[in-house]
């Protein structure tokens, strides 16, 4: 049950991720790069462009049609160049996908007065006559982005229902500047977004987005004369970074009330730095709390503009009045916060955000920085390392051809790794001052000799040298290896952000994807779900922040496989990595993604300082407690690495030592599963700690989730809040915990 992290964009132009149409010209030679236009698309406005999108998305045997569980085989690129493309039923996209409009002038889909369709955009297309049957499963929906897109709605009579996306996704997805123009007529029935259940991760009319999933990010959100701006169906947990609201009648609607999994609504739900202008209520919940309620609400550094009601109720009922107030003072002390098992919306304060200065911008909000677009650079500052000699082949060593494009071009040009895989066999060393960018995501596959003794681990690729500064931009690869690498650190994060540049060195949709694809020898055949097998033991630690570091990483996710992509059915798979993130970082760090599945850990924070965590969702191994943690591996004290024993045998999903100003903002920690067994979930017995945190730490932990686990938070290995205090649906939240 995966999930993963999306930012989100109505009427607005600043989101997340995007590989520049500029280096179109590099791309072209590439399998799997697709001009709409060269599949016969005229993009005039008046010429129906829906059968050559389609034929541009699906050409070339890829996953699709409800035939495949999902393919890492055969990605591909769907360029738009500038135009408006007229459509009359939905463009379903193909698996591994990434839908890229240009930067500079992005083009319209205009979906046509007679369009007939589930969604402009659909990510995981229903089958008709199906019964309910879609293309994907949609908590494996992985590796889809839409970036620079308009999607215009308003052709399509008012009266009838119409969706610009449907984006039922799961992790390693993204929606970058994408916008879409509904109808502002009265009782119109369009709607920007729909999303009915899933587990993800980053993202006019009569509601701007609709989501239900099981928890999400969403940064940098702009709705503008909608009846209801966001619509909460039902989740476990939702972060909202960034929020404008302009000219609505609701800011957010949730559902909320329900203390089981039959009765699942709005788990929680994080706001922080929103301004929200001439809208009667900014939040309303559809039950009234009586003094108790399923559900949790954090709001943080909100700006009320003409908003008579801050909080209210359906019905009516006004919790907290708003008016012309600038919440920003209210939202950074004081918060709705349940107190005990039964939430309550109760003003007071709780606790302080206390937002340390290097993890804001000059507005006092949380920094965000959009993934790299590179719209302004011209073709001639690029480089191809195929170009100079790496082959991409998955079987051609091609470390050295690699390192010699760094080492002559870094800071020089931006590097562009055309489609392929990298195999690699000692460490890549990227210089500060690197820009690197990717083609559907590029992939760097560590193997061999270098990287098999887990009692001495080795750098896959290593960013910038020890303590160095300066800019450092990754985006759209993925790091991975060839099994077994029992020692291999994928990725060491050293570079720092020059002085007073912040968010100059990050990741943006790169991903650390352990096993469970083609080439890595690591897959069904190899390491059926149960074994316990040496030549599955696939990586030390998946990424290391080191003490000197600053970084800005979003929608990264890292994933250890629970299930094989490119085997029929993907079956599931018992693969081993030691350890997720560790982080050394005084910072400033900003995590916004995901990390799953490693035998000890999936966040290690040790004399860490400065991180702000957006959603952060984990996932205990499926295997454990057999082996139990820290098996397949030893603890090992260099690396910080907490001790376990026969009453906490499985990995934390969190973990916390020695640490300052650390601030979670929503945070989803589960465990589903004991040795591949599910009947713990029905007494939240798979696991009895998830979330350690030392005495010696400061920490502050907005809206956190657990299934699955008896202690929702310990201090030192001690249980100290029991889920049974937090019934919330299928999960249990707790609203607020500082120290």
């Amino acid at each position: 049950m995966e999930s993963v992290l999306s930012p989100f964009l109505i009427l607005a132009t600043d989101l997340i991720h995007t590989l520049s149409p500029v280096t179109s010209c590099l791309l072209v030679k590439s399998l799997l790069f697709r001009n709409v236009k060269d599949f016969g698309a005229k993009g005039d406005g008046v010429t129906d462009d829906t059968a050559a999108i389609n034929s541009a998305m699906s050409s070339g045997n890829r996953c699709g049609g409800g035939s495949c569980a999902s393919s890492t085989l055969t990605p591909a690129v769907v360029y738009f160049p500038q135009g408006t493309y007229l459509v009359s039923s939905a463009i379903n996209t193909y698996y591994y996908t990434q839908m890229i409009g240009d930067a500079k002038n992005p083009p319209t889909l205009l979906a046509s007065s007679n369009f007939n369709g589930f969604a402009v955009i659909d990510a995981d297309p229903y089958i008709p006559n199906g019964y309910g049957a879609q293309w994907f499963t949609n908590q494996d929906n992985f590796y889809r982005s839409v970036r620079n897109l308009v999607i215009d709605l308003r052709q399509i009579p008012a009266s009838t229902s119409a969706i610009g996306l449907h984006w039922q996704v799961a992790q390693a997805t993204s929606l970058i500047n994408v916008v879409v123009e509904m109808s502002t007529a009265a009782g119109n029935n369009h709607e920007g977004m729909f999303m009915e259940n899933g587990s993800g991760g980053f993202m006019g009319g009569k509601i701007g987005i609709q989501v239900g999933n099981q928890q999400f990010t969403v940064r940098n959100l702009t709705v503008n004369n909608a009846n209801t701006a966001v619509s909460g169906i039902w989740n476990w947990g939702f972060t909202f970074q960034g929020v404008t609201i302009n000219n609505c009648q609701v800011g957010f609607d949730l559902s909320t009330g329900g203390t089981s999994q039959s009765a699942q609504t709005v788990g929680s739900e994080a706001i922080i730095d929103a301004v929200v202008t001439n809208t009667p209520i900014f939040v309303r919940s559809s039950t009234a709390s009586n003094g108790k309620l399923a559900g949790s609400l954090v709001l943080n550094n909100i700006k009320l503009n003409n908003v008579p009601t801050a909080v209210g109720v359906v019905g009516g009922a006004t919790v907290l009045a708003g008016g012309t107030t600038n919440f920003a003072s209210w939202g950074q002390g004081d918060i709705y916060s349940g107190t005990g098992g039964q939430k309550s919306f109760i003003q007071g304060t709780v606790a302080s955000a206390n937002k340390p200065s290097v993890l804001v911008d000059s507005s006092g909000r949380i920094f965000g920085k959009p993934h790299p677009q590179y719209a302004n650079y011209a073709t001639s500052q690029f480089v191809s390392v195929k170009s100079q000699g790496a082959k991409g082949d998955g079987r051609t060593d091609d470390t050295a051809a690699i390192q010699n494009v760094l080492n002559q071009y870094a800071g020089c040009k931006i590097i562009f790794f055309d489609a392929g895989t990298y195999y690699v066999t000692n460490t890549i060393t990227i210089p500060a001052g690197t820009q690197i960018v990717g083609e559907a995501w590029s992939v760097i596959l560590a193997g061999g000799s270098n990287f098999q003794d887990q009692n001495n681990p080795k750098v896959v690729v290593q960013a910038g040298a020890a303590n160095s500064q300066g800019v450092l931009e990754i985006s759209d690869i993925i790091f991975s290896t060839a099994g077994p690498a029992p020692g291999a650190i994928l990725l060491e994060w050293n570079v720092h952000d020059p002085s007073g540049q912040q968010g100059a060195a990050g990741l943006w949709d790169s991903h650390v994807r352990i096993g469970g694809a083609a080439g890595t020898n690591l897959q069904n055949a190899q390491c059926p779900s149960g074994s316990v097998n040496t030549a599955c033991q696939a990586a030390f630690l998946g990424i290391h922040l080191t003490a000197g570091s600053s970084a800005y990483f979003e929608g990264t996710w890292v994933w250890t496989a629970d299930h094989d992509l490119d085997s029929n059915n993907s079956p599931q798979t018992s693969i081993f990595s030691g350890r997720g993130i560790l982080s050394e970082s005084a910072g400033p760090v900003w995590f916004i993604g995901t990390a799953e599945h490693a035998a000890l850990y999936q966040y290690n924070l040790v004399n860490a300082q400065n991180h702000y965590i957006g959603f952060a969702q984990t996932e205990t191994p499926y295997y454990q407690p057999s082996p139990a943690a820290p098996g397949p591996y030893s603890s090992v004290s260099a690396y910080h690495d907490p001790t376990f024993s026969g009453s906490i045998n499985m990995a934390w999903g969190m973990n916390i030592q020695s640490s300052q100003n650390i601030i979670l903002f929503g945070a989803g920690f589960y465990s589903f599963f004991q040795n591949y067994g599910q009947t713990c979930l029905t007494t939240n017995t798979c696991q009895s700690q998830i979330f350690n945190i030392d005495s010696t730490s400061s920490v502050t932990v907005y809206s956190l989730s657990t299934v699955g686990t008896t202690y929702q938070l310990s201090v030192g290995q001690n249980g100290v809040v029991n889920q049974s205090d937090n019934p919330d649906g299928f999960q249990e939240t707790l609203t607020v915990w500082s120290q």
